[in-house]
């Protein structure tokens, strides 16, 4: 709870702080387009990237296989187009890092360890074990 109001409050704040700075070293009109020209790009990569990544899961499902960081990816890509919509540097800037298949990979691989971690974990308190139907004597 208290990380989601720090988030909520935190990230407007720091936004507004770079559009002073940044506002302040090119000007007001160049700070707006600049929002605007990495909003249009970085939609359009996402299209890009998420057509790519949808081509790739399709070839996965041909394979008879899961493609499970196709869909995780393509997740990634979703939350990245929205992260560059929302006007700002910062958000931008995690954007970004989230298009990319290099940067997404490496994001990814970090918190799937995490995951699997956590996984691992709740596993151990399984017990495995056989089962068998026995019928009554009435055959019931």
């Amino acid at each position: 709870m208290n990380t989601a109001i720090i988030l909520i409050l935190g990230i407007p704040l720091i936004e507004i702080y770079l559009f002073i700075k940044i506002g302040s070293q090119i000007g007001a009109i160049n700070t707006i387009l600049l929002i605007i020209v990495t909003a249009i790009l970085g939609i359009w990569y996402a299209r890009y990237e998420g057509f790519n990544t949808l081509r790739a899961g399709m070839s996965q499902l041909i394979k008879n296989e899961l493609p499970l960081y196709e869909i995780v990816s393509g997740a990634a890509i979703a939350f990245a187009a929205l992260l560059l919509i929302l006007p700002g540097f910062a958000t931008d800037v995690l954007g970004i890092l989230l298009i990319f298949p290099i940067t997404r990979k490496i994001i990814l691989s970090k918190y799937s360890k995490n995951y699997n971690k956590k996984n691992s974990a709740t596993k151990k308190n399984f017990i495995e074990g056989e089962y068998e139907d026995i019928e009554d004597k009435d055959g019931k």
